[in-house]
This record gives structure tokens, C-alpha cells and sequence, in this order.
């Protein structure tokens, strides 16, 4: 999230990322939607519940307590994959037990960023986030009813505002408008669409190359990145003239070199250390 993280906190929220990564990698858009929900309840559950998010970041406990603490509270309650996660997230070191509450909040607003994804939707409800918090924000009518702890009244309001919105949009600024935790609206929304860009951020690759490439050699890179990585990625092609053959690809927190100046390059350390 935007809010400052801890050392230790920063460092988990990285391989947490990566534990949803393989959570929703091959998954179709309903089911990276359903992990989103049970990753919302968990927050959810965190915030409410001092004792359990101490007894989950309690680094004097060990990894086998935790997670009979978490089989015992949710395993009735969610499917294999948010489980896998908590449990994950759970052997991890944080700076504060408040820090668990935010990274699952991003964890299941990035699993709805991928539904999203998948559905080729994710530029819709980024903009439509965007044009949701304008509208919240500028109204001091509408910031008192959403602020307020009617959340049936909250609930017909949304959909007001979001008539004919996508579900995800819909979805997230509904868990948003009942789940401030003490933020301002315009806190609360830069949270959500910081997150949203997260995961826009881990299905982009940016690809440099020192010549066009043909629509063929385009689609055979995007198929190829596709199943590594298990759900749609956007490729941003850059002409670098200082590409020597081959090319870059940067995707998520992994670069692929290529390039024949890197083998080069390579090729160069390896000699020096033969020697």
C-alpha cells in the first residue's frame, strides 16, 4: 500500500506478491474474483481482531502454531489457495501487526485487479475507479453518506453511482466504502488504485529491441509471456538503438537479457574468471 511499511514489512509484502502470483497463475477471471473475496474477509477479520493478527506476526511463535491457528479459524470459511496464502503470509516477519492487515488488503484488491485482467477489463476499472473517488471526493453529501455505518444505504449508493460500471469496480469501491480503517476518501481510493497499478505493473513487459518486430514475432513473444506467467501480459515495445541483436524483456521483478551485447558481456566475465 502506500502507507509507510517497515524494513521486514516491505521485504514480505515482495514474497507475498509472489505467493499470489502462484495463487492465480492459469486461473480463469470468476475464480481470481473469488480469492479476492476471501482475501477482503481476512483483512477484514485482521482488523477487527487485535489477538489474532498479534498471534499471526508474533515472531516468538512458531510456524506450525500459526498455521494450526489459521486451519482452526478459516479453513470452513475459504478455499485451498486463500489458505495457502494466509498461512504463507503468516511465517513471515513484519515490522508491526498492522502491516498484515495492509498487505492482505493489497493482496485481495491485486487478485480483483487480475479477475480484471483476465477479463480484459483492467483498464476500465482503473479509469473507473479514478472517476468514482472524483465523484465521492467533490461531494460533501455523498462523503457523509459513505462515511456513515448504514451500509445498506452505502450498498444501493454505490450502485447508484456506478450504474453500469464493471463488476470489479463495483466490488472494490463497495469493500472500500465499508472498510475505510480510519483513512480519509482520497487515502482511501490512492490505496486502492496504487494497488491496482501493482498489478498492472506485474502483467506489462517491456520489451526493448534495436528493430520493430513483425505483428508475427509480436504475437509468438506475447503467447510465450502468457503462459509464464498464466494470465494476459501487455507488451510495450521500445526501439533501443543501443541494443546490439536479440532482445530485453522486463516484466514483473524479472529481466530476461537477450541481447548480444549481454552475451557478450557474459561471455567477457567468464574469461576474466577463468583466468
Amino acid at each position: 500500500m502506500r502507507a509507510h511499511l517497515g524494513g521486514r514489512s516491505r521485504q514480505s509484502l515482495v514474497a507475498a506478491r509472489t505467493s499470489l502470483d502462484a495463487a492465480i497463475k492459469g486461473i480463469d477471471a470468476a475464480s481470481a474474483s473469488a480469492l479476492s473475496t476471501e482475501l477482503f474477509f481476512i483483512a477484514d477479520v485482521l482488523d477487527t481482531n487485535i489477538a489474532v493478527r498479534r498471534a499471526l506476526t508474533d515472531s516468538s511463535r512458531d510456524d506450525k502454531s500459526k498455521e494450526s491457528l489459521v486451519n482452526e479459524l478459516f479453513t470452513s470459511k475459504m478455499g485451498a489457495q486463500a489458505l495457502t496464502i494466509l498461512k504463507a503470509i503468516s511465517a513471515m516477519r513484519w515490522s508491526g501487526a498492522k502491516d498484515l492487515v495492509q498487505v492482505t488488503e493489497q493482496l485481495a484488491i491485486e487478485a480483483e485487479a487480475s479477475a480484471a485482467n483476465i477479463a480484459g477489463e483492467l483498464d476500465r476499472v482503473e479509469d473507473e475507479i479514478f472517476t468514482a473517488s472524483s465523484v465521492i471526493a467533490g461531494s460533501s453529501e455523498l462523503r457523509r453518506a459513505l462515511l456513515s455505518d448504514a451500509k445498506n444505504a452505502k450498498a444501493a449508493l454505490v450502485n447508484d453511482i456506478l450504474k453500469g460500471a464493471s463488476g470489479s469496480t463495483v466490488k472494490l469501491v463497495s469493500q472500500l466504502v465499508n472498510s475505510w480503517r480510519g483513512r480519509s476518501v482520497e487515502a482511501a481510493f490512492a490505496d486502492y488504485a496504487h494497488s491496482l497499478a501493482a498489478r498492472r505493473n506485474r502483467v506489462i513487459a517491456l520489451v526493448k529491441t534495436a528493430a520493430p518486430m513483425t505483428l508475427a514475432q509480436q504475437d509468438r513473444l506475447s503467447a510465450a509471456l502468457n503462459k509464464q506467467v498464466g494470465q494476459p501480459v501487455r507488451i510495450n515495445i521500445e526501439i533501443d538503438t543501443h541494443v546490439v541483436g536479440g532482445v530485453s524483456i522486463r516484466f514483473a521483478d524479472e529481466l530476461v537479457d537477450g541481447t548480444v551485447s549481454n552475451r557478450l558481456a557474459g561471455a567477457a566475465r567468464a574469461l576474466v574468471g577463468s583466468k
